[in-house]
């Protein structure tokens, strides 16, 4: 299957990762927190996954300073949220039923986690019906 323009490759995915956990940074910064032994194709490589990502809005450059900086400039739930979505949409025909349904029953939930569940199910039930989603 063809991937869309706004997917994200594992190799992004990296790099925002870093960006999500360790704030705004240059590309040597990110080249050293992804490639500890820094070879120049390294920096070649992030320096390309960069652009792409700027590219597809996930991440924001500062050209103010010397050295350009990066940011995240999208947050780690929406891209999960993006996912979900396509892969809601891919197969399961756009239903969210079976995709949690499957999250739910393939893995053990903690009792926080289902708490948690409890507590987001019963805030949607109590609001008004067109601030649903």
């Amino acid at each position: 299957m063809a991937r869309t323009p706004r997917d994200i490759t594992d190799a992004e995915l990296g790099v925002l990762q870093v960006l999500w956990e360790g704030g705004a940074a240059t590309i040597r910064q990110l080249t050293d927190r992804l490639y500890p032994e820094g070879r120049a194709a390294h920096y070649a490589t992030v320096q390309k996954l960069l652009e792409r990502l700027e590219g597809k809005g996930c991440v924001s450059r500062d050209r103010g300073g010397a050295v350009h900086v990066f940011a995240a400039a999208v947050g780690r739930g929406e891209l999960i949220g993006r996912k979900l979505q396509s892969v809601a949409e891919q197969l399961c025909g756009g239903s969210w039923t079976p995709l949690l349904t499957n999250l739910v029953q393939s893995r053990r939930l903690s009792a926080r986690d289902r708490k948690a569940l409890r507590e987001l199910i019963d805030e949607i039930d109590q609001k008004p019906r067109g601030d649903r989603p």
